[in-house]
């Protein structure tokens, strides 16, 4: 599979709205979405991720230095696999958008527990 034009794996700021949204939105709509409706600034930096009724697009939205940049994804016989949950929101990284890009349920990935310790001994 060859891989073109994806978000960052390494981004840290991404942001997944559970609720389908009117496909019919460009960046104005999105950004707008995002400042009032979300409380975020769509400005910051922060990438928004959004998907339609089915369940077979994504758009994510972005601000890039100058100018708002549009990532969009249309599937042809699949649906992604959203998350659920209650929150409007739901804050996840880069890699697991590329995963959710990819067709996996992010919410079942679960890798494992991050130790800490004080002393080998």
């Amino acid at each position: 599979m060859t891989v073109v034009m994806r978000p960052s794996p390494l981004l840290t700021e991404v942001y997944l709205y559970r609720q389908p949204i009117d496909f019919r939105k460009s960046y104005r709509g999105l950004s707008a979405l995002v400042e009032c409706e979300l409380g975020h600034n769509p400005f910051d930096g922060g990438l928004f991720v959004f998907s339609n009724k089915q369940r077979t697009k994504i758009k994510c939205l972005f601000w890039e230095s100058t100018g708002f940049v549009l990532y969009y994804k249309a599937l042809v016989e699949d649906k992604f696999k959203w998350p659920k949950g209650n929150d409007a929101l739901l804050t996840i990284t880069g890699q697991q958008l590329n995963w959710l890009l990819d067709g996996f349920d992010i919410s079942a990935m679960k890798g494992h527990q991050e130790r800490h310790y004080d002393t080998v001994f």
